[in-house]
Order: structure tokens, then C-alpha cells, then sequence
């Protein structure tokens, strides 16, 4: 099918059009002026103090927070009222003052000098707008909406933030110092090709990550030497209690880089679904009573992926460190010479306690904090944490349902008071979670109940009375009754 000018000219047209062109300005050691001594005044500063212009604040009364800025940036301040020229020299202006009159004799002096300008909240006014940025110098993204959204654009700046490393713009400068050296050595093409997408998602990237110059350089080098070689590695991520805002901003930009994800079956679906959409998804789910792997055959695994040249994000529940086997695992990383990091995640007790408003440390009442599992009170040793329960510490126990009784009846033998505080929480920190709160003594009702098939986590200790208990239900109810 032909078209025609005019059909094309439809058709183009039919097309959404920016009003707006997105554009950078270039500002390194050029005057950008704020006019204006208020809040509004002080945000713009603040965003053009990001950058490596000089600052000019032209405004003959500050507020003392304005005032502080100047003087910690090193600031010019015309402490004056406004006169056109003033803003001699200036190459963009922004206006504050917040009277409407003021602002458009400002920007008409402005205009006049063919001075850019963009005044606060008057968009009819201005000649550039500014969009929420996300700062990785030299990487910079600028996410705009012509003015019709700018809460919108800086949910969007969140969400971007959260995708890309805090050091990118570390990874960016060594980059361009590598550039020279790589343009003489690689030929175009593939070889070159290869060598930056393994520059930026290799081992180069992660040093930096890391801080660490030298480690970069190494692998820099080793990737010029061997520039199709694929070096496999894994991460050890916590993927926290359940809710997917709970994920750190680290774990989610692993999750977008990962080309494969080992994951437990207590980790929801939701979670594993933030990853790259091509990512090849392993389940190794360990449930009590239910393991569709051994740990020595997830060790296994681990190691075959990284030999194989993989990027892996191990995905456990919680924290990896925190009752996750991580140990083994990094034991036989170790022991194949894989690389591999940890990336920590919100354990169970820590997201139980925030659900339940518990403060698992009160000053004058519990000093201490015990993360333990139920199941070492099934032997004839009392365990040491038990004794710390006594002393007051407050004690987190982790898949303590089915041992609830025995855990309680050892305790109140040991010597712990029967009436001691207790919460229950089953699926912390997710949508269908549920807090009960009761003594120790109610606590072997844990195990009649039947309607709880999540994960349970029981806290016991004094600093629990300070719960929000009115919150929660009573653990023992009319529909569970324990033996005397």
C-alpha cells in the first residue's frame, strides 16, 4: 500500500506530540540565578546546586533555611531588591518570589536579555520546565509531563531510582577512561560490543559497586584479554518477609539483571515476578515435610550456573543469613572458585514486630534480642537462649508453631513466668496476615489451631505488653481450650 503526502501527513498527525523538547542545557561554570528568599526558592537551588553552575540568589530577605544553603554552597546572594541587572551574566533564571505581579516583571526583564527563565507554578510563563531527575553523573534521566503531573514524574523518578546502582555514574567515568585503550585494541563489532556489555554487567561493574578501583581495573583487564569469556555469578538475595515494598532497592535491580532465579516456595510469587521478564525462573521450594530439592543438590545448582558463564540471584526468604542455609551455600561458591555476593533482605521477626507495633528492645525492660528456631527444644538440653528468655530478653522464634507447646511448657519449667507476653504473627508484613496476642501459658493453643497455614513467627518476652494488642486477637478463644 502507497501513501500519499496527504495520508502521511494524517498519519503522523494522529500520533501523540510533545509540546515540550527535552533538552540538557549546558551550565559547568555558568551562572544559574534563583530569584526569590522561600521554600520555593530553596528547591530550585537545590536541584541546580547538583550541578557544576555557580549559584546566584537574588533576593533581598532569605529564610533562614535559604540562608544556610547559601552559605554551606558558597553561594553568590544579592541581597538587594530585584533590578534587570542583576541577572547579567546568567544563562537560565529561575523565579520564586511567589507574587504572580513580581514573577512577570522578572521573567519580561529576563526575556528581554534572552535569558531562559521558568517560574514556580506559573507554566504559561516559562521557557523550559524542569522534570524530575534521576542524578548518576554523568548518567542523568529526566522524566517530565509538561506540567500535567509532576507527582506522577516523581513516582516515575522513585520507581527509576530503585532500578539503577547509586554508582553508575563511577561505572560511566571508567568507562571513559577505558575508551581509549579499548578503541586501539578491539575491532568494531562484536568483540567491541561484547567487551562493554560484559564491562557494565560483569565484574568491572560489581568492584565498582563495591568501591573497590583496583579489583575493576583487574577485571578490566582480564576482559581485554579474553574479551568473549563469560564469568558466571551469584547473588544471595533476601527477599524479605513476603511484601513485595519490602524489597531493598538492591535486590529489585538484581532481579532486572539476573539472567536465572533460584528461589524457596516461601518466597510469593509477586517477588520473583519483579524480575526480567526473559529470566529463567528455578523453583527449589523447601516447606516443612515438602523439599522438591536437597540443599546439596541447590549447592549443586549454584555452582553448574556459575560455571556456565550465568548471572544467578539466589532469592530466599527473609534475610539469607538469618536461618537461610546460606552458609553451605556459599561454602561450595567458595569451593568452585564462583564469585558470589550477599544482598541482606528484612527477616520475619523484624516485619512480625513493625505489623504489630512490638517493640522487641524497651528500654528498662528487655536490652536484648534473640532470633532463634523452636525445634532445638525437642532435646533434653535446655538451649541457651532459653535462659536468656529468663533473664528478659526478647525472643524470636522462627517456625515455632509446631513446637509451640514445647517450647512453652520448658520455658515455664525453666522458670519463666506463665503470664509472659506473647505475640503470634502468621504471614508478617503481607496482606493476609494475623496477630494474636496472649500469654505464655496460651501458647500451646498455637498448635490446635488448624486455620493457620502461613508462616508463623511467636515473640515472647515483658517488652511485648507494649503491642498494640487491640490490634490482634486473643490467642486462646472461646473455640480452643487447653487441658488443664
Amino acid at each position: 500500500m502507497t501513501l500519499s503526502k496527504k495520508d502521511n501527513a494524517v498519519s503522523y498527525s494522529s500520533k501523540p506530540l510533545l509540546a515540550d523538547f527535552p533538552a540538557f542545557f549546558r551550565v559547568s561554570e555558568e551562572v544559574v540565578a534563583v530569584v526569590g528568599g522561600g521554600e520555593e526558592a530553596l528547591n530550585k537551588a537545590r536541584l541546580v546546586a547538583q550541578t557544576s553552575a555557580r549559584l546566584r540568589i537574588i533576593a533581598q530577605e532569605v529564610e533562614a533555611h535559604l540562608q544556610d544553603f547559601i552559605l554551606s554552597h558558597n553561594a553568590e546572594h544579592i541581597a538587594q531588591p530585584f533590578a534587570p541587572d542583576q541577572l547579567d551574566g546568567a544563562k537560565l533564571v529561575f523565579i520564586a518570589t511567589g507574587d504572580e505581579a513580581q514573577d512577570r516583571v522578572i521573567a519580561a526583564s529576563a526575556k528581554a536579555k534572552k535569558i531562559p527563565v521558568n517560574v514556580v507554578d506559573r507554566p504559561a510563563l516559562c521557557d523550559f520546565l524542569t522534570p524530575a531527575i534521576v542524578n548518576r553523573a554523568p548518567i542523568a534521566i529526566a522524566i517530565g509531563s509538561e506540567g500535567t503531573g509532576p507527582v506522577l514524574t516523581q513516582l516515575l523518578r522513585a520507581q527509576l531510582e530503585a532500578s539503577f546502582s547509586p554508582r553508575l555514574g563511577d561505572l560511566a567515568h571508567f568507562a571513559q577512561s577505558w575508551r581509549p585503550r579499548i578503541e586501539k585494541t578491539l575491532p568494531k563489532g562484536l568483540a567491541r560490543r561484547n567487551f562493554w556489555r560484559s564491562f557494565f554487567s560483569g565484574n568491572v561493574a560489581r568492584a565498582l559497586e563495591n568501591g573497590d578501583h583496583d579489583a575493576a581495573s583487574k577485571a578490566a583487564n582480564a576482559l581485554v584479554e579474553q574479551p568473549h569469556a563469560a564469568s558466571g555469578y551469584v547473588w544471595l538475595v533476601g527477599a524479605g518477609p513476603g511484601a513485595e515494598d519490602l524489597l531493598t532497592l538492591r535486590a529489585h535491580r538484581l532481579l532486572m539483571e539476573a539472567d536465572i532465579i533460584v528461589h524457596d516456595a516461601l518466597v510469593p510469587e509477586a517477588v520473583v515476578a519483579m524480575g526480567r521478564r526473559d529470566a529463567e525462573r528455578i523453583a527449589v521450594g523447601k516447606r516443612k515435610g515438602c523439599h522438591s530439592k536437597s540443599q546439596d543438590q541447590i549447592n549443586q545448582l549454584l555452582v553448574s550456573l556459575g560455571k556456565a558463564g550465568k548471572q544467578v540471584v539466589r532469592l530466599k526468604s527473609g534475610d539469607p543469613l538469618v536461618f537461610g542455609r546460606a552458609g553451605e551455600e556459599i561454602a561450595a561458591l567458595r569451593s568452585a572458585n564462583i564469585g558470589y555476593e550477599i544482598v541482606p533482605g528484612i527477616t520475619s521477626a523484624l516485619a512480625a514486630a513493625a505489623d504489630m507495633e512490638l517493640p522487641l528492645t524497651l528500654r528498662g525492660v528487655a536490652s536484648s534480642l534473640v532470633f532463634t528456631t523452636g525445634h532445638d527444644m525437642d532435646g533434653e538440653v535446655l538451649p541457651g537462649w532459653a535462659k536468656l528468655a529468663i533473664s528478659g530478653a526478647t525472643i524470636a522464634v522462627y517456625m515455632g508453631g509446631s513446637v509451640a507447646a514445647s517450647v512453652a511448657e520448658r520455658l515455664i519449667l525453666a522458670g519463666l513466668h506463665e503470664d509472659t507476653a506473647v505475640a503470634v504473627i502468621e504471614n508478617a508484613s503481607r496482606r493476609n496476615k494475623r496477630m494474636f496476642h496472649g500469654t505464655l501459658k496460651d501458647l500451646p493453643a498455637l498448635q490446635q489451631r488448624d486455620d493457620l497455614s502461613g508462616p508463623v513467627m511467636v515473640v515472647i518476652g515483658d517488652a511485648v505488653a507494649g503491642a498494640a494488642i487491640d490490634k490482634a486477637e486473643a490467642l486462646l478463644n472461646n473455640s480452643v481450650s487447653i487441658a488443664a
